[in-house]
């Protein structure tokens, strides 16, 4: 059995080559996060901007988002006695639960910000530093937690569950992963971590045969559909997001979804199908039957253009955004890990 590399063997040769990692770590930035109060729900405000993104997700490395319930195969269509299982819809189309985008499109937010980290495990927090512990005061949030939400602080934007256009799912497996081989060097500054963990694509899964889990995931070409409603963003705000959705012409990335990141699994390239603004101020206020602006095609990218050109001179990190790009980037040649079970 091949042993992974998280986890290699000893040996007495100190120049021998380790695997190398398939993740990478984005280093904070040097000044700490500017902290400032939110725009607040209580009114649409004139110079924001307030609308919803209409997005298309597609899976080009199988995609799992455990729902942490193993469920009879043959309930889900799979030839395999047991399995671990996705959501899905009444009518047997996976899901990906908003809330689940949510955390992988913040994190990026967060990277390509000067910001806070969103969440820490307890038992890590003596190990992040000071000014990147999670924003507690609701007047006083860093950039990611005045968009996406923080202690008593519900966020600007909603993200709704993803739907699959395909019905069905497919059966894969996945094989035992062990805990990260740290590179103290790289991971700490001064005893304290030096910056985010992202995962890089690879051109593949790994494939354990029928050694692993068995796991019911959205295959690939498998598309979804969502949407991200937004209120009283400002340009820059609305152009990170968009940033954060690897929409930069010049710097284009996939996400990176679900489990089995190390393996390969959970690539998704995101494209933006249209926006809708809320822009008549007077009907909004005073008519039931008052439509927002929808725009694709040109005038999408017109406007698109706009907002991460004006993110990129006033909220962007650009040293920590050029390098998360080059993680995220795809397609790419390269490989999975070898030997992860």
């Amino acid at each position: 059995m091949t042993r992974s590399p998280y986890n290699p063997p000893r040996s007495n040769n100190a120049a021998e080559e380790l695997a190398p990692k398939p993740y990478e770590l984005i280093p904070f930035p040097k000044n700490r996060p500017f902290l400032k109060p939110p725009s607040g729900h209580q009114q649409y405000l004139r110079d924001r901007q307030h609308g919803t993104l209409f997005l298309t997700l597609e899976v080009q490395t199988a995609l799992h988002i455990s729902t942490g319930v193993t469920a009879m195969g043959n309930d889900v269509g799979s030839r395999v006695a047991l399995i671990k299982t996705m959501v899905q819809s009444n009518d047997q189309k996976l899901m990906i639960q908003g809330s689940s985008l949510k955390g992988c499109i913040r994190s990026v937010y967060e990277a390509i910000t000067n910001s806070t980290l969103g969440v820490i495990s307890p038992r890590h927090r003596q190990k992040i530093p000071t000014e990147r512990l999670p924003c507690k005061n609701k007047e006083n949030l860093c950039p990611a937690s005045r968009v996406f939400g923080a202690l008593d602080w519900q966020g600007l934007v909603e993200f709704s569950d993803a739907q699959c256009e395909t019905v069905g799912s497919t059966t894969e497996f996945m094989p035992s992963l062990y805990s990260p081989r740290v590179d103290r060097n790289a991971y700490y500054a001064r005893n304290l971590v030096a910056g985010r963990k992202f995962y890089y694509h690879t051109n593949s899964v790994i494939e354990p045969g029928e050694r692993g889990v068995p796991i019911q995931v959205a295959a690939k070409t498998y598309t979804f559909s969502t949407t991200i409603h937004f209120m009283n963003l400002s340009a820059a705000e609305l152009g990170a997001l968009l940033l954060a959705l690897g929409q930069d012409p010049k710097h284009p990335f996939s996400l990176k979804v679900g489990g089995g990141k190390p393996i390969g699994m959970g690539t998704m390239t995101v494209t933006v199908d249209a926006i809708e603004q809320v822009s008549h101020w007077r009907d909004r206020y005073t008519s039931y039957t008052t439509q927002p602006d929808r725009l694709t095609g040109e005038p999408l990218q017109q406007l698109m253009q706009r907002m991460m050109q004006t993110a990129h001179k006033q909220l962007i990190e650009q040293p920590q955004f050029e390098q998360l790009a080059e993680i995220l980037r795809y397609p790419t040649d390269r490989d999975p890990p070898e030997g992860m079970y």
